[in-house]
C-alpha cells in the first residue's frame, strides 16, 4: 500500500512540473518567397532551432502575407508579430535618423556606405533599443533607381510621371509635391496592380527588387543614377528577444548574423543575375550625365532638404554624415 501511495505522489508531482514551451518567434518579410532574404531568415529559423535545442522556432511570413512593412510595424507593436526584415523605408519610419544617411545621392558608392555606416551605426541600433526593438543585424541589399514606364532621366522627366511612395510616409510625399513632383500613396503590396492600371509610372526600388516582384516588366526603363543606399535589417522586438536567456542569445545573436554577411554576398550575385535576366527581357537603362546628376543634386539641396521637418530626419545627425563624407573623400582622391 505504501508502495502505491508513493506512485500516486509522484505522479502527481510530474504532472505539477510544467514543461517550458518553445519560443515561437513569428517574422513578417516583404521579400518574395525564394528571395535572398526569405532564404536567409529561413536558415536562421533552422540553426536557431538546433543550437537551441528546438526550444526557439521561427515561423517566416515572407512576400508579404503578413502586410507591407507599415503594417508589420503596427502588428509588432501590439504583439501579433515579433520580428521583421525591414528595408530603409520601415527602418526610417521607427527611427527617422536613418533618414539622414537615406538623403539621396548624399553617399556616392560602397566604399563611402560602409564608412559612414560603422561609424554612425551604434546611434542607430541604441534609437531602436529605445524605440522597443533589438536589431541582430543590418544590411545593404543594393542601390535604389529609377524604373519607370517611359524614360526618366532629369527631374522634369520625373515631374510628368506618377511617382509611387509608400502611403505611410506623409514627409516624403510632402516633399515631392511641394517640389512640382506627382506622388501617389500606397501600399507596395498593391504596386503591380497599379503599375497594370497605369495609376503610377514610376518608383524606386533596387534591381534586384524590381526582378523578384517583376515590377520591371511594366516599368522597363532604369535612370543609370544611383539614388541611395538601400539598406535592410532583421529586428525582432526587445520583448520577445529578453525572453531568450542571453548564453543562449548571444549564439542565436552570431548565427544570424554569421548568415546575413553569406545573404549579402549571396545578393550581389543574385542581382548581377537579375540585372542580365531583365535586360535580355527588355529593360532599358537611360545613362546620365554628371551635368544631370548635378540637377539632381541642386534639387535635393535647395528643395528637399530646407523643406524636411525633424520628425522626417535628424539634421546633426545628417551634417556628422555630410562631415564624415567630406573627409573622407579629401583622403581618398
Amino acid at each position: 500500500m505504501r508502495n502505491v501511495w508513493r506512485a500516486v505522489v509522484l505522479s502527481s508531482l510530474i504532472v505539477a512540473i510544467p514543461i517550458p514551451a518553445a519560443t515561437v518567434m513569428k517574422i513578417g518579410c516583404i521579400a518574395p518567397i525564394g528571395s535572398p532574404w526569405d532564404v536567409a531568415l529561413k536558415r536562421i529559423g533552422a540553426e536557431w532551432s538546433s543550437i537551441s535545442g528546438g526550444s526557439v522556432e521561427l515561423k517566416i511570413y515572407s512576400g508579404g502575407t503578413a502586410g507591407d512593412e507599415p503594417d508589420m510595424i503596427r502588428k509588432t507593436r501590439m504583439g501579433q508579430i515579433d520580428g521583421m526584415g525591414l528595408s530603409g523605408v520601415g527602418l526610417i519610419l521607427i527611427d527617422p535618423t536613418i533618414m539622414s544617411l537615406h538623403v539621396p545621392l548624399l553617399v556616392r558608392n560602397d566604399a563611402e556606405y560602409d564608412y559612414v555606416f560603422s561609424a554612425i551605426e551604434p546611434t542607430f541600433r541604441s534609437n531602436f533599443e529605445k524605440e522597443g526593438y533589438t536589431v541582430l543585424f543590418w544590411t545593404k541589399v543594393g542601390w535604389l533607381h529609377f524604373f519607370s514606364k517611359k524614360p526618366v532621366v532629369t527631374p522634369d522627366d520625373l515631374r510628368k510621371s506618377r511617382l509611387f511612395v509608400w502611403g505611410a510616409n506623409t514627409d516624403e510625399e510632402r516633399l515631392w509635391k511641394e517640389n512640382g513632383f506627382n506622388p501617389i500613396t500606397m501600399p507596395a503590396t498593391e504596386m503591380m496592380t497599379a503599375l497594370q492600371s497605369g495609376m503610377i509610372e514610376s518608383f524606386t526600388t533596387s534591381p534586384l527588387v524590381a526582378a523578384s516582384f517583376q515590377w520591371f516588366a511594366l516599368a522597363p526603363n532604369m535612370c543609370e543614377m544611383k539614388w541611395t543606399p538601400f539598406i535592410a535589417a532583421f529586428v525582432i522586438s526587445n520583448k520577445k528577444w529578453k525572453s531568450i536567456p542571453e548564453d543562449l542569445a548571444a549564439m542565436l545573436r552570431a548565427s544570424a548574423i554569421k548568415i546575413s554577411a553569406e545573404m549579402k554576398t549571396d545578393i550581389t550575385a543574385t542581382e548581377g543575375k537579375a540585372m542580365s535576366v531583365m535586360l535580355q527581357n527588355g529593360l532599358k537603362i537611360s545613362p546620365v550625365t554628371p551635368a544631370i546628376v548635378e540637377q539632381w543634386g541642386e534639387l535635393i539641396d535647395q528643395g528637399f532638404i530646407p523643406r524636411c521637418s525633424k520628425s522626417f530626419y535628424d539634421p546633426e545627425v545628417y551634417k556628422e554624415i555630410k562631415t564624415m563624407l567630406i573627409d573622407y573623400r579629401k583622403r581618398n582622391k
